[in-house]
């Protein structure tokens, strides 16, 4: 089973170039988890049997909160910490886009990042 936060919006510190680090940018972070699925969620609808995605948008915004120079390591940060505190989760998939990045003369829809880890 697999369990999708979409689209979710920051405003973070992340970046190699000073001023990224003063004025921040904005950032969009879609986390797919792979999930090993109980019966407990699945058939008798209880949360015990799942992962609680509320808990996950929390480790994610804490770890967006810690300024990087790159955002593969905000990737990496993200995804050995889910790992870590949800055992449910086998693999993950974290895309991480700079909507506006610092590339003279481009125009784009942002710069991405995609990491996937398993156990």
């Amino acid at each position: 089973m697999n369990i999708i936060l979409s689209d979710i919006r920051f405003h973070a510190y992340h970046g190699v170039l000073p001023q990224e680090r003063r004025v921040g940018g904005d950032y969009s972070l879609t986390l797919r988890l792979q999930i090993d699925a109980d019966p407990a969620a699945t058939e008798h609808d209880e949360l015990s049997g799942t992962v609680d995605y509320a808990a996950v948008y929390d480790v994610v915004r804490d770890e967006m909160q810690v300024p990087s120079q790159l955002l593969e390591h905000v990737c990496g940060r993200i995804a050995r910490r889910v790992l870590r505190d949800f055992q449910r989760v086998e693999a993950l998939r974290v895309s991480l886009t700079k909507l506006v990045p610092p590339i003279p003369g481009a125009t784009c829809s942002g710069a991405t990042v995609e990491l996937d880890m398993h156990r």
